[in-house]
């Protein structure tokens, strides 16, 4: 039977041998005891299936905080999926945010690229001007998307069939879906959901077909 070392977990969960080591400083995985008679420490099949399980959600934007919180969620009989499903969610807004700033520099500097003569003197050119000018050109366009006379308008939407927290997180996603719906917080106590949302691109009918598309109805609180 071939042993596990290192090396070969390593090769196994295509990590490197630093990464299998900097997880057990990190107290992400357990470092394996050495051979009483000598000879390389084993890692068994559950020690790479965690290493696989770490390097995967720092993939998808997880710190290595947050997969400690998650690997201790697994590890408690008493968690719920709702739980994990709820950082998911959260993790999720954040890659969008994220996105969206993303977006609005590519528009910032497609402007500028526009707006550039393509030829003459470096002290004439529009792109360095515009940076030069910082705050004043580029600030609104990298921070927030242009809203010019868009409404932000907040509904609240009663919701039935929700069992647990894990309801209202699919519900929360559903929403989270629905171009126009800026956020989302739907809560499994109160039975609603509150979502502040453009009119134009959402509608209350279509947060509301939005949320039974998972198996619940909703109507607009009076």
């Amino acid at each position: 039977m071939i042993s596990n070392t290192i090396s070969r977990a390593a090769k196994t969960a295509h990590v490197t041998v630093e990464t299998i080591r900097f997880y057990e400083r990190r107290g992400l995985i357990a470092q394996p005891r050495k051979p009483l008679g000598g000879g390389a420490r084993e890692y068994d099949d559950d020690t790479i299936a965690r290493i696989r399980f770490v390097r995967q959600a720092q993939e998808i934007g997880f710190s290595l905080t947050e997969i400690a919180e998650l690997l201790s969620l697994r590890a408690d009989p008493s968690a719920d999926c709702g739980d994990v499903r709820s950082r998911a969610i959260g993790k999720r807004d954040e890659v969008q945010e994220k996105l969206n700033r993303l977006f609005h520099m590519r528009a910032a500097l497609d402007e500028l690229i526009e707006s550039c003569p393509s030829a003459g003197g470096v002290k004439a050119c529009t792109i360095i001007e515009a940076m030069e000018r910082g705050a004043k050109t580029m600030a609104p366009v990298l921070t927030a998307p242009r809203q010019g006379n868009q409404e932000i308008k907040t509904t609240i939407l009663n919701i039935d069939g929700m069992h647990c927290d894990g309801c209202a997180g699919t519900v929360e996603a559903l929403l989270g879906r629905v171009p126009g719906v800026r956020k989302a917080n739907v809560s499994f106590k109160d039975r609603n959901a509150r979502v502040l949302h453009d009119p134009q691109a959402a509608s209350e009918t279509d947060l509301a077909a939005a949320i039974k598309k998972g198996g619940f109805t909703a109507q607009v609180k009076p």
